[in-house]
Formats: structure tokens, sequence, C-alpha cells
């Protein structure tokens, strides 16, 4: 069963563009003779570590969104601890969340339109209802104070 992943690895700032690319080959040749994809690569650059790891205090950050299964991701920890390079890895499975998302949204949109045709509303929101910081056409005047006193 094909699951979405997220895979961040930290590498060792020593490590130059040619050996992060050729990292990313190795993950990415994991993946396919595994039957997974990889959907996104992003390389975030150096940046500074939150804590020291080792004698490190940067490293070079990588994201990679890839489909596939749980034993792919368990080979590719595998791999991931073995290599001096990286200092941190880090895998979470982000599908079951997008589907928790999704849920909480329907079940949000249901309780708004029963509440919307409760009250005599089309289930819907028409364009420009209830968008505020717009004034109101209809507002009386003699209610806003706007820091003079009542006459």
């Amino acid at each position: 069963m094909n699951r979405k992943y997220e895979l961040v690895y930290v590498i060792s700032p020593d490590v130059s563009d040619d050996q992060v690319t050729e990292l990313h080959t190795q993950i990415d040749a994991i993946v396919q003779r595994m039957g997974g994809q990889i959907e996104k690569t992003d390389n975030w650059g150096r940046r500074k570590l939150a804590y020291e790891i080792g004698r490190h205090k940067e490293g070079t950050y990588v994201l990679e969104v890839i489909n596939g299964s749980g034993d792919l991701m368990k080979e590719i920890d595998r791999r991931l601890k073995v290599i001096d390079t990286v200092i941190r890895h880090l895998v979470v499975r982000v599908d079951e969340e997008q589907g928790v998302v999704e849920r909480t949204r329907s079940k949000r949109t249901e309780t708004s339109r029963r509440r919307r045709v409760a009250r005599g509303l089309p289930p819907d929101r028409q364009p420009g209802e209830g968008q505020r910081g717009e004034p109101d056409e209809d507002r009386d005047e003699r209610f806003d104070m706007g820091g003079e006193e009542l006459r």
C-alpha cells in the first residue's frame, strides 16, 4: 500500500553540492527500485542548527516528499543511518494527517450548511456575504461615536 511520507535530512556543512546531489540520486535509486515515487525534492540550503550536533553548528537541509510503502521508508532509514555525512534524518507519514484535515473540513462544512438552512438561508455562502472589514451600507451613523460625545 502506497502512502505519503516526508523525509527531512540534514547533511554536514562540509559536503559539496555534488555530494548532496549524489545522496539524492542514491535515495531516488532506492525509491525507484522499491516501486515508490519522489513527489517533490526541496533543498533548503545551509542553515544554523537549533542545537549543536557533534561538532556541527550548521547543516544543509533537504526535504523529500515520497509516495511508497513502509518497507521502502525502512530501507531509506536504514541506509541514512550508516551514511557519515548525514547528521540527522526524520521520516514522517503525512497522508493520515491529510485525511484527518479533510474529514474535519467536511464535517465543519456540513454543520455550517445545516445551521444556515435552519435559519432560512441558502446552504452555501453567497458572494460578498460575511466579509469583514467592509462597511455595511445600512449602518446607522447615529451610533458611530468615533471619539465624539453624544449630543
